[in-house]
């Protein structure tokens, strides 16, 4: 709490989600509190309960010195607060600044953040298996400059490397598989639950010596880790191993979009193809939505190059979630390739799912 979040006695700390994620029950339930802090609950969500501007009232209201949330929800708030006109009309001088995780954060919300609040906003990455983060800027350590794009560097605990499919090293700048030289620091995982065969088979096996992220990315020269995604998301189209979040990251760069998904889909001819789904901000027109979804594929081959093979994306009310904010690629998957649907327990909203089915088939 004091090292990474710079929160201390007497501040108050609030992380966005529900008690039940490792987010939860490590910074709602108990980490702030044993730091001396203060710890803020809240069963909403980021619009909707009751507008856009809900987390900004709580922040000024309790007087929040670190706000920690997924990018789904600043990209929510995003979407209907484009321009940071509705957010101009707070004064926030107990906020300090934003953390981000979660999933991949997109340097377009970064900057919205940072722009409107005028404070960091900070992209650190951990996992339910960790149960606290693995690489970030720490504010309460040194103070380092954030990176927009970063996740920033190695927490102390942690010893991470980049190493390709046979478990050798790579180089700074070079794409690979994202682990963790054993043994893990105190709060980790010991193993999975009634299974420990299971626990070895499946972090432990592939990169022996390592316990396996399942995330792909590369360091750069100042050590700073960029992940690129998850190590599934990375698809083999025509012997091309392609990055879907780089398609994501071209897409939320329009202004006209609030946030996107990125799949890859099996092709007879290619093996996988990525597939797009978009949802833009609010007022917006269905012409604008077609006109939007064409630029866009032109500005991916223009930006990536033609053998990305980025032909159709979709327009879509809304993405299938958690709800901690995290986008359900697999049932985006699974509608695209006619597949059975396995959807999460904890998706936020079931009717989403039937609404992006209508416009797909």
């Amino acid at each position: 709490m004091r090292h990474i979040y710079q929160v201390d006695c007497g501040e108050v700390f609030w992380a966005a989600s529900d008690i039940g994620w490792a987010v939860g029950h490590s910074y709602i339930v108990y980490g702030p509190l044993l730091a001396g802090g203060c710890a803020l609950l809240f069963e909403g969500k980021p619009v909707g309960t009751p507008h856009a501007n809900v987390y900004w009232e709580l922040c000024k209201k309790h007087k929040v010195k670190t706000l920690f949330a997924a990018p789904t929800a600043i990209r929510a708030i995003k979407a209907e607060d484009p321009q940071g006109q509705q957010l101009a009309g707070f004064d926030l001088p107990s906020l300090k600044a934003v953390f981000l995780a979660g999933e991949r954060s997109d340097t377009d919300t970064l900057s919205w953040i940072e722009k409107n609040l005028r404070i960091p906003a900070i992209d650190h990455w951990w996992q339910t298996e960790s149960g606290w983060p693995m690489t970030a800027t720490c504010l309460g350590y040194d103070g380092q400059q954030t990176k927009q794009g970063s996740c920033g560097r190695p927490v102390p605990g942690y010893q991470i490397e980049v190493v390709d499919d046979n478990g050798k090293p790579l180089p700074a700048h070079e794409a690979g598989n994202i682990v963790v030289r054993l043994p893990l620091p105190p709060g980790t995982l010991p193993s999975l639950w009634n299974n420990d065969r299971g626990f070895v088979d499946t972090y432990l096996k592939n990169f022996p010596g390592y316990f396996e992220t399942y995330d792909a990315g590369y360091f750069d020269e100042d050590h700073n880790l960029w992940i690129i995604s998850r190590t599934d998301d990375v698809i083999n189209c025509a012997g091309h191993r392609l990055s879907t979040a780089q398609i994501g990251e071209v897409i939320t760069s329009h202004q006209h979009v609030a946030e996107c998904a990125v799949v890859g889909i099996k092709d007879k001819l290619k093996g996988q193809i990525p597939i797009g789904f978009a949802v833009l901000n609010q007022g917006l027109s269905r012409e604008v939505g077609t006109q939007v979804a064409a630029g866009l594929i032109d500005r991916v081959k223009k930006e990536l190059g033609p053998v990305w093979a980025f032909k159709k994306l979709y327009v879509v009310p809304a993405l299938p979630k958690t709800r901690s904010g995290k986008v359900l690629r697999n049932v985006l998957r699974n509608l695209l390739d006619c597949e059975p649907l396995r959807i999460s327990p904890t998706i936020e909203d079931a009717s989403v799912v039937e609404q992006v089915r209508e416009l797909i088939v």
